[in-house]
C-alpha cells in the first residue's frame, strides 16, 4: 500500500493506520512471547527468580561495596527469609501466560517503537525523517537500560526488604507467586518507560508543548516528584533512596538538554 501523504489523510485514514500499528505490534508481541514459552524454565529460574537468592549478584555488589567502605557486612545479605507460594488452582498457568507476553513485550519494544515512527513520520520534516533508524536505537536502548536498573536495582532492595521486613517473630513472609511477578513486572517495565523521558520530552518539544526554560522552571518541583517517586519504589533507606534518585535526576537534566537542542534548531530552520 502506496504511503499517503499527510495533508491527504483522512480522520478514518489515520485510524487505518493506527489500526494496523495495533495489530502488528500485537502480532510480535505474541510471536516473542510464544518463542519464550520454550525457555520459560530459564527466564522463571535464573531471572525472575534470581532476587530471590541471597548470592544474588546486587546483593554481592553492595555487600563487597559496604567492606571497601568500612561499613562491615551491615548491608550484605545473608539470606532469604520467605517462601513463594501459589494459592490458586489456574496460578501458575496465569504467570506462565503473561510472564510470556510481557516477555514479548519487552523483546518486540524496538519493533513497536519502528512502527510507532511509521505512524508519526508523515507529520515529520523530510529531514526529520532520516533520523529512523537513530529514533528507534536510542529510545530502544534507553528502554533497556530502564529495564536493566529495574532488575538489578529496583527489584533486589524492594524483594530484600519485603523479605526481612516484620512486625513480629509469629509472623512467616509467604508472599503469592502474583505479587512476586507483579513486583518484578512493575519494576522493570516501569523503569524502561521512565528511561524514554528524553524521547518524550524531544516530541513533546517539537510540538511546542514544553520548551527549555519550562523544565528549568519547574526543576525544584520535578525534583520533589523524584524523590517521592524514589521512596515509593525503593525500601525506606536513604542510601536506596539517593541510588534510585541519582540516575532519575540525570535523566531529566538530559531531557532538559535534548529540548535545548530542538529549539535551537528549530530557530534556525525558522531564520
Amino acid at each position: 500500500m502506496a504511503k499517503k501523504n499527510l495533508n491527504e489523510m483522512s480522520f478514518l485514514d489515520h485510524l487505518e493506520e493506527l489500526r494496523w500499528l495495533l495489530v502488528r505490534s500485537t502480532a510480535a508481541i505474541l510471536i516473542l512471547a510464544t518463542l519464550t514459552f520454550f525457555i520459560s524454565d530459564y527466564i522463571f529460574d535464573v531471572i525472575i527468580f534470581g532476587p530471590t537468592n541471597a548470592n544474588f549478584i546486587t546483593y554481592r555488589f553492595f555487600c563487597d561495596l559496604s567492606n571497601q567502605l568500612g561499613f562491615a557486612e551491615s548491608i550484605c545479605v545473608t539470606e532469604m527469609p520467605f517462601i513463594i507460594q501459589n494459592t490458586n488452582m489456574e496460578g501458575q498457568i496465569n504467570v506462565l501466560i503473561w510472564t510470556c507476553i510481557t516477555a514479548g513485550f519487552i523483546l518486540g519494544f524496538p519493533f513497536i517503537l519502528w512502527e510507532v515512527w511509521k505512524f508519526i513520520s508523515p507529520a515529520l520534516y523530510d529531514t526529520e525523517k532520516k533520523h529512523a533508524r537513530l529514533f528507534v536505537i536510542s529510545s530502544s536502548v534507553l528502554f533497556f537500560l530502564g529495564v536493566l536498573f529495574g532488575y538489578y536495582v529496583i527489584v533486589p532492595m524492594s524483594v530484600n526488604f519485603f523479605a526481612t521486613f516484620t512486625i513480629s517473630t509469629v509472623v512467616k513472609n509467604q508472599f503469592s507467586i502474583d505479587s512476586y511477578i507483579g513486583l518484578v513486572k512493575t519494576s522493570v517495565i516501569a523503569c524502561g518507560l521512565f528511561f524514554e523521558l528524553p524521547i518524550i520530552i524531544y516530541f513533546l518539544t517539537k510540538l511546542g508543548l514544553v520548551t527549555p526554560d519550562f523544565l528549568r522552571k519547574y526543576w525544584k518541583y520535578a525534583v520533589i516528584i523524584i524523590l517521592i517517586v524514589a521512596a515509593v519504589v525503593t525500601p525506606p533507606d536513604v542510601v536506596s533512596q539517593i541510588i534510585v534518585t541519582i540516575p532519575m535526576l540525570v535523566i531529566y537534566e538530559a531531557s532538559i538538554l535534548i529540548s535545548k537542542i530542538v529549539v535551537k534548531n528549530q530557530k534556525k530552520v525558522n531564520g
